[in-house]
């Protein structure tokens, strides 16, 4: 079995109030990166009330944690959306569509009652390194 290596960047926001989990783990080839939501670095709130913003600021945290693990946005194989309503779908896909490419990894959508933090959007993501 493939060691176990954490991911950490200070270029993404780290676990809510000292949960204990990591923003991703790298194994072997694949690192697993933990549910993300669009809270913003610099002022550690939402990016804005709109999922269309918060999933662009999702995306953004995804690629910082990636692009530590030596990976990126383009090497995403598998994703998880949960959306608090998923009348947000369209916006959420919309955003999404501009980050993942023209061969977008197999994903699921779910929805969901309730998010950290009051978010309308998390995604959590694998990716090949």
């Amino acid at each position: 079995m493939a060691e176990k290596e954490v991911i950490q960047t200070d270029h993404a926001p780290g676990p809510f109030q000292g949960a204990p989990y990591n923003q991703a783990i790298r194994a072997g080839d694949l690192v697993f990166v933990a549910g993300q939501v669009g809270v913003r670095l610099d002022t550690g709130e939402l990016a804005g009330p709109s999922v269309e913003e918060q999933t662009e600021q999702v995306m953004r945290n995804l690629a910082a944690i990636l692009e530590a693990a030596g990976s990126g946005l383009d090497k995403l194989v598998k994703t998880t959306v949960f959306l608090l309503d998923l009348a947000d779908f369209g916006g959420m896909n919309e955003v999404y569509a501009s980050h993942v490419g023209d061969r977008p990894p197999a994903r699921s959508t779910i929805g969901i009652a309730q998010l950290p933090a009051g978010a309308r959007v998390e995604i959590e993501a694998v990716a090949h390194v």
